[in-house]
């Protein structure tokens, strides 16, 4: 059998999209870049005729309007279509009811399924999904291969960033309780405000959203933490603007870290402190795995973990009082 596309963009050194770019639209390549492309094609074996073998593949989220999920989505619909496939969307709403159920009643010509941040136990998952070939994003489930985009690094420069800031009393503002992702940032949370002996207050649970955050705001300004970790970046937002409705100022009063680093994190004001995780190349690895899956060839079944890092903007600032003990001291 011939190569796949992906195979002969890694021979050339070039993307997945350049490569189908070589054969579908060769005008915006440089001859030199098309020429590479079409002599690793030849070396490989590629077989540019192959519409018959176009596949269709299922992506489900749980919130298409979300702009993390957008990205994810954009990113494979990408690949897809440099390989010459289809993308279905399918979007869950948040409900894990509707999760099982768009996952029993796929149509038979969807050939594997990339599921973002999944609602539904491992056990009921399976069920669902029956034989069709699954990848899953952030998610501990062990039956299927998994891209998992950590935020262990970030969260752990997050409470060393705050500690030196000299905060010694964070709230964490969830996000959906049945998420995996807001289950391991909780422990992660706990963990590290034990590390480094901060005192730690967990809000209630509510939307990946900015009205999440809103809702969480008057929990976040009760506790009387110095700073907050918001589950996600739209979460932050959301609490900055509930605090300051409280009389509470981003970062005079309330120092705020979000994680995701979305492209309005950047553009605020102030501007957002964040864990950013890689969205994009998340997206690409897990459709590049799942295309491996479905042509048959066996992969590592571990998970692939993708790092994060703190990105340190104008939302994070010295603990309130802090500024007054250390002018004190050198008086």
């Amino acid at each position: 059998m011939g190569a796949t596309l992906t195979e002969v963009a890694q021979a050339a050194g070039v993307s997945l999209a350049t490569a189908s770019r070589a054969f579908k639209d060769p005008d915006r390549l440089a001859g030199a870049t098309r020429a590479r492309v079409l002599k690793a094609a030849a070396d490989l074996d590629y077989n540019t005729h192959t519409s018959s073998s176009a596949r269709t593949f299922a992506v489900v989220v749980p919130d298409a309007a979300n702009p993390i999920f957008a990205a994810l989505t954009a990113a494979i619909q990408e690949q897809a279509w440099a390989g010459g496939h289809h993308v279905l969307l399918y979007n869950t709403s948040e409900h894990p009811s509707v999760e099982a159920d768009v996952l029993r009643s796929l149509p038979a010509t969807v050939s594997g399924v990339i599921l973002a941040s999944p609602r539904l136990a491992a056990k009921e998952l399976t069920t669902a999904i029956g034989s069709t070939p699954l990848v899953v994003i952030n998610s501990g489930v062990t039956f299927c291969m998994s891209v998992l985009l950590d935020v262990d690094t970030g969260i752990e420069q997050a409470f060393e960033h705050l500690f030196a800031l000299g905060h010694r009393h964070v709230a964490y503002a969830p996000g959906p309780r049945s998420a995996w992702a807001n289950q391991r940032r909780d422990e992660l949370i706990r963990a590290c405000a034990e590390r480094w002996a901060m005192k730690l207050d967990v809000v209630g649970h509510q939307a990946a959203s900015v009205d999440g955050g809103l809702a969480a705001a008057a929990s976040v300004v009760a506790s009387g933490a110095s700073a907050v970790i918001a589950y996600n970046d739209l979460v932050a937002l959301g609490v900055r603007a509930g605090a300051r409705a409280l009389g509470k100022e981003c970062p005079r009063d309330l120092s705020i870290v979000g994680i995701d680093d979305l492209n309005v994190a950047a553009v605020s004001e102030p501007s957002l402190t964040t864990v950013r995780v890689d969205i994009t190349d998340g997206g690409v690895r897990a459709y590049q795995i799942l295309a491996d899956v479905v042509s048959g060839k066996v992969i590592d079944a571990g998970p692939e973990h993708r790092p994060s890092q703190l990105i340190v903007r104008h939302s994070t600032a010295l603990a309130p009082g802090t500024g007054d003990l250390r002018r004190e001291s050198h008086a």
